[in-house]
């Protein structure tokens, strides 16, 4: 049986794409690891015998979930605050008040604030550098709201605080100075608290660079060995602690993290004693795209990235309840705060840590409520069910008995309602199970989380770099096979496909096109794309595959992203497009061969008048184009690139003009490729 050229190159990508839904699959499974090997390698003894012991322990203390006070405790949450003294000063104002009447008002026993403390950007949004003037905001605000003495501040940094820095005990780094946290604590730390008969470990991850470059190129972080080997410290401690419910903190999502070695960060958090969760942030929700950024890692915690306090004003209030952690995200001025913590939402149940069982023991309703006012009245809806008026009990608890039997299988519903004595009023539901139904976490929050983002820049690199080579390598070398007379002229009825072969085809004829199109995305991957003050005072040099500066190696990360958006986009087709100024831009083979594509098929095919106008187009392409593609550097007081191009309106309309005008006249050279030209 014989087959067609299409169908093979259906056929494979078809395989391609199916080989890659399936990693995708595989990869952001929620499907909790239960044996003792996962896709980060094997789990270590210590860590399953701390499970089985965790496990035990709960079981004999037999806690029944009641009406009482104890075994409750409960945190806030702060991320991205990016004090600015350049832009939004009601960031300044609304982080005061946080600072003064949320936490007065919830008073809680710690309030996390996971990184990115201050802007770090110069006055036109670009630049990047530590303004001392910010830092000084940020610790005044928590002298003058008395923070410090109503709770317990646990500050960490994120990479906006690391921008400029050329090592940790540098005098730019005003994290040390001007924080709760960073005099006593610069890196990763623990913090324990013993709190109505439990006691309870945050511990910080500090995953920021050493030393820590501007931008752009600090948006991934990394545990060195040194970190790393902290970490594993404090790990320790906790268990000697005897710490029981262990909350792990940082800037950077998982997904983010680089570590050394072959130890994985998720790895790290699994083998901590009693860690239900990692709370982070840094994605600003993806720029609003993505909210609510949740899931459950393989390795058996949950992972919440919060969404950021510099634009939507956005903090979380968590708790650990009888063994169980629950959380609510919610918005800066939105009175009462209502947190449901039995029974929780089911979307959020840990299976490796917590007792389903418990909460079908349960006789009461759990349900925490906060406001800056007393609170009058709270009520309670379980499904289709009339509206019950819940009992106070001490501070901001309220229960409601219930008989958990009636809600053995499947999925239900809780709805609380709340009204403060000032009128204001909110109300919150979420779906809960008792039999161990589950929800599915969306796409795109699994893919953020649970993915690993270096990897993926590094794929999305070298799939441009390859689509940008390849396939004129094999143009090339097939043209110069039927050139040469030892491979026939192939003969492709499918007009699409005829119609891209012929276009990348006459590409791969003219040299003065094809080596610059090629060389160039090779040196991409190979040759230092700068060399300048990477931080200031400091010459380093950029690769795709890391950066060099202040005599440390940072790997290699965004800079593939960067690689990727270098091969990718089109020239911009505007007439400011030779002044632009950003990240560099190039005109990459695909491109090219489509605008090729465009003039080669404006007139009938198999005619000399086609292959003529094509073959000029080439040629006109390659001088307007190749020739107007340069980079230049700049190396204070940020790495910027320049790229100065036509737009790309300009080249279709020297091909339209090309097009109207008469059949030029081929040359010797023109005439031996239009010999070698396929037969399309």
């Amino acid at each position: 049986m014989k087959f067609s050229f299409t169908t093979v190159i259906f056929v494979i990508l078809v395989l391609i794409f199916s080989v890659f839904i399936a990693n995708i699959s595989n990869l952001i499974a929620v499907e909790v690891e239960n044996t003792l090997h996962n896709q980060y390698g094997t789990h270590s003894e210590k860590q399953e015998n701390s499970e089985k012991e965790s496990r035990s322990r709960t079981k004999k203390e037999n806690v029944i979930i009641s009406d009482g006070y104890k075994h409750l405790m409960w945190f806030l949450q702060i991320s991205d605050i990016h004090v600015s003294i350049f832009h939004d000063s009601t960031r300044i104002t609304e982080f005061q008040e946080f600072c003064e009447r949320t936490i007065g008002a919830i008073k809680p026993s710690v309030v996390l604030a996971t990184g990115d403390l201050t802007d770090a950007k110069t006055a036109d949004n670009i630049g990047s550098a530590q303004q001392l003037k910010e830092w000084q905001i940020y610790k005044d605000i928590l002298i003058e709201s008395q923070a410090l003495n109503k709770t317990v501040w646990l500050d960490i940094r994120g990479n906006h605080d690391n921008f400029n820095i050329p090592a940790p005990d540098s005098d730019l780094n005003y994290y040390r100075k001007y924080t709760a946290q960073g005099a006593k604590h610069p890196h990763s730390y623990l913090y324990v608290a013993d709190v109505n008969g439990d006691r309870y470990g945050f511990l910080g991850v500090d995953a920021c660079l050493t030393p820590g470059p501007k931008r752009p190129f600090n948006f991934v972080g990394m545990l060195n060995k040194s970190e790393t080997q902290l970490l594993k410290v404090l790990m320790k401690e906790t268990k000697e602690n005897n710490v029981k419910y262990t909350v792990m903190f940082g800037h950077y999502p998982t997904s983010c993290i680089i570590t050394e070695g072959h130890t994985h960060i998720r790895n790290l958090i699994s083998e901590v004693p009693g860690c239900w969760v990692y709370l982070c942030g840094h994605f600003h929700m993806l720029g609003g795209l993505v909210p609510n950024m949740y899931t459950l890692q393989k390795a058996g915690f949950l992972e919440l990235e919060l969404g950021d306090w510099k634009d939507n004003r956005i903090y979380r209030i968590a708790a650990f309840d009888h063994g169980f952690f629950t959380f609510l995200d919610t918005y800066h001025g939105v009175w009462p705060v209502i947190l449901i913590t039995n029974p929780k939402h089911t979307l959020y149940n840990v299976p490796s840590k917590e007792r389903p069982d418990a909460v079908r023991d349960s006789t009461h309703i759990r349900v925490l409520v906060f406001s800056l006012s007393p609170v009058s009245l709270v009520q309670i809806l379980l499904d289709e069910g009339e509206w019950v008026n819940a009992s106070h009990v001490e501070g901001p608890l309220y229960v409601l008995r219930w008989d958990p039997n009636k809600y053995l299988k499947g999925v239900h519903n809780i709805h609380v309602r709340a009204r403060d004595a000032d009128g204001r009023s909110q109300g919150v539901s979420h779906p809960f199970s008792l039999d161990g139904s589950r929800l599915n976490f969306r796409f795109w929050p699994r893919l953020a989380l649970m993915s690993n983002i270096s990897i993926m820049f590094q794929s999305l690199f070298g799939m441009a770099l390859c689509f940008s080579i390849v396939p004129l390598c094999v143009f090339k070398v097939v043209h110069v096979l039927v050139r040469n007379n030892k491979l026939e002229k192939p003969n492709i009825k499918n007009r699409f496909i005829q119609r891209w072969v012929r276009s990348f085809w006459i590409l791969a004829t003219v040299d003065k096109v094809f080596y610059p199109l090629v060389m160039y995305p090779l040196y991409l991957s190979i040759g230092p794309w700068t060399v300048g003050e990477i931080i200031d005072g400091h010459i380093g040099a950029i690769f795709a595959w890391g950066l060099l500066v202040n005599s440390s190696y940072l790997p290699g990360s965004f800079t593939y992203a960067y690689g990727f958006l270098q091969m990718c986009p089109f020239p911009k087709a505007t007439s400011h497009a030779r002044s632009s100024e950003g990240f560099g831009q190039q005109v990459p083979a695909f491109s090219v061969s489509q605008l090729v594509f465009e003039a080669g098929t404006r007139f009938p095919a198999h005619t000399d008048r086609d292959r003529g106008v094509g073959t000029g187009c080439v040629r006109l392409l390659l001088l307007v184009s190749i020739r107007d593609v340069s980079i230049s550097h700049r190396t204070s007081p940020d790495v910027v690139y320049r790229s100065r191009y036509h737009s790309l309106a300009n080249l279709r309309q020297s091909l339209r003009n090309l097009s109207q005008g008469s059949q030029p006249r081929l040359d010797e050279e023109g005439k031996r490729r239009k010999r070698a030209e396929p037969s399309l």
